[in-house]
């Protein structure tokens, strides 16, 4: 029996399978809404800035709503969620298609409904990219992910081109009609899903508080604060190429509706190309490699688009743009992914999307007002040359960093064992831990004192000190507060294997007799 290629295991599993089909149908839906919006603004304005407006208008709510959208999925039921937010972009696309088969679009109305349209988007992305890790092998995590980025390609091949023939046959108001069927078809699918939810004994997380912890687990993250750099200044950069080319398309010797079909097919085609072949390039490849080459890439080949006369000259440089676009985009997807533990996946992929959709909005609006002011070739070019400067100026950021931490769940030191009635909403609560420490190894020890800080951080404390004793020298006394009792209790389930071994670590500078003695304060309400 042949063995299924590395790249197309997870399909295998049934769920995966399932999930990964839905998703197919609802970028499908999205790139054909996309592309008809972009190509309806040709029509209804001749400004580059509304035209690029489209795209800035379908991914603004990402950035806007990613964070509050990620708390939710980590704090509800992700099924029932990821089918919401289906159900939400449907409604809004058979909204667009009423108002296209009644001839009553605007620009501005336009604008208003792909707005609507990115809200959905806005709450759909965090919670399938949190849903993924949880349905795969680990190992098969990357190659899952690329399958994703698959999906999303093969829906750029497939989107346009069907939006492509539609417009140039029957008129845009049908590519809607189309579209509104794809999403309530992806809605049965993600509705067919039954998912086996995680039990706690805790209640659940405040959506408020949900949103401070996922923001502060992030910023606390050296690794996800240079992921989002990257993926905010790779965005910035590269979507000159996608928010302009309606405008190149036209541009160009015969071009039309079908011209820039072609070339948005070219940029999916290379994707789907380049995932096959990332699980074997990995192995001879960083994530820092790829996303150096693939930046310098990407901007070589939009310069070589810009000044294409025809489709047939763009066309392979705008295949080639899809490989670095997939191999760059990837790269830092997986870097996330593999920086963020289970109970704070959803929150922190959405401001990893948030980064993605910021840059990507900041970038349409940027460079349709640059090509406003001079024209759109000069306009890209500088975006291009905009990529490898940015690189250089950050080389010191990396993806790597040494190997994945393991995010496995593990168990605290010491279990909690009040002597006194303590309520759930009791707090803030204080935890004390003395060290006794060589003062040789005071240096050392602050070290990993400062990793400990942001490890405690990144699990939900409010705030953390290390205190050094006046009067006994090697004595320290770290503390921490929580919000509440049930909150504390809660950021001891989110311990994992990772911070068992930065444990180890603090206590191998201990030399009291016995483990450091833990201490825990519940506030006193005074009258």
């Amino acid at each position: 029996m042949k063995e299924t290629p590395t790249a197309l295991l997870p399909l295998q599993g049934p769920v995966f399978r399932m999930l990964w089909l839905a998703w197919l149908a609802a970028n499908v839906s999205m790139w054909m809404n996309d592309v008809a919006a972009a190509w309806l603004m040709t029509s209804l304005t001749d400004s580059p800035v509304m035209v690029a407006l489209v795209q800035a208008a379908a991914t603004l709510p990402v950035f806007l709503l990613g964070l509050p959208s990620g708390a939710m999925a980590d704090i509800v039921d992700r099924r029932k969620y990821f089918a919401a937010t289906q159900l939400w972009v449907a409604v809004n696309a058979v909204m667009l298609c009423l108002c296209a088969l009644a001839d009553v679009l605007s620009a501005q109305l336009l604008l208003t409904l792909t707005f609507v349209n990115g809200i959905g988007l806005a709450m759909r992305w965090p919670v399938f990219a949190a849903i993924v890790p949880d349905i795969v092998p680990k190992p098969q995590l990357p190659a899952a992910l690329a399958l994703n980025g698959v999906a999303m390609n093969m829906s750029r091949v497939i989107g346009p081109i069907v939006a492509g023939a539609l417009l140039a046959s029957v008129g845009s108001a049908w590519v809607f009609a189309l579209n509104a069927v794809l999403s309530v078809a992806a809605f049965v699918l993600i509705v067919r899903w039954r998912s086996e939810q995680k039990a706690s004994a805790l209640p659940g997380e405040r959506f408020v508080g949900a949103m401070r912890v996922g923001l502060q687990h992030v910023l606390q993250s050296p690794r996800m604060k240079a992921v989002l750099v990257r993926i905010f200044m790779f965005f910035l950069q590269s979507t000159s190429l996608t928010a302009l080319l309606p405008l190149m398309a036209k541009r160009m010797d015969g071009g039309g509706a079908g011209t820039f079909t072609v070339l948005l097919a070219a940029v999916g085609a290379g994707a789907i190309v380049a995932a096959l072949f990332l699980p074997g390039l990995r192995e001879r490849f960083g994530r820092d490699e790829f996303v150096r080459y693939g930046t310098l890439t990407h901007a070589a080949m939009s310069v070589a688009v810009a000044f294409s006369p025809n489709v047939w000259l763009a066309l392979p440089a705008m295949f080639v743009a899809g490989m670095a676009w997939i191999s760059t985009a990837n790269s830092l997807t997986v870097a996330a992914q593999m920086s963020l533990p289970n109970w704070v996946r959803a929150r922190g992929m959405a401001v990893y999307q948030m980064a993605l959709m910021g840059g990507s909005a900041a970038g349409a609006a940027l460079w349709g007002q640059v090509a406003g002011w001079t024209d759109v070739p000069t306009s890209i070019v500088i975006a291009s040359i905009a990529g490898p400067l940015v690189l250089l100026l950050t080389r010191g950021l990396t993806l790597q960093g040494g190997a994945d931490e393991d995010f496995s769940p593990a168990r605290p030191a010491n279990d909690p064992m009040p002597a006194i009635d303590v309520r759930a909403d009791d707090g803030p609560v204080l935890i004390t831990i003395e060290y006794r420490i060589d003062p040789a190894n005071a240096e050392a020890f602050a070290a990993v004192m400062q990793e400990t800080r942001r490890a405690r951080l990144r699990q939900g404390a409010l705030s953390w000190g290390l205190f050094h004793d006046t009067e006994v020298p090697g004595r320290y006394v770290e503390t921490l507060v929580d919000e509440s009792w049930v909150e504390h209790l809660r950021r001891l389930e989110r311990f994992t294997a990772a911070d068992v071994g930065l444990r180890e670590r603090r206590w191998a500078f201990h030399v009291g007799d016995g483990p450091p003695m833990v201490k825990r304060y519940v506030s006193q309400a005074m009258g």
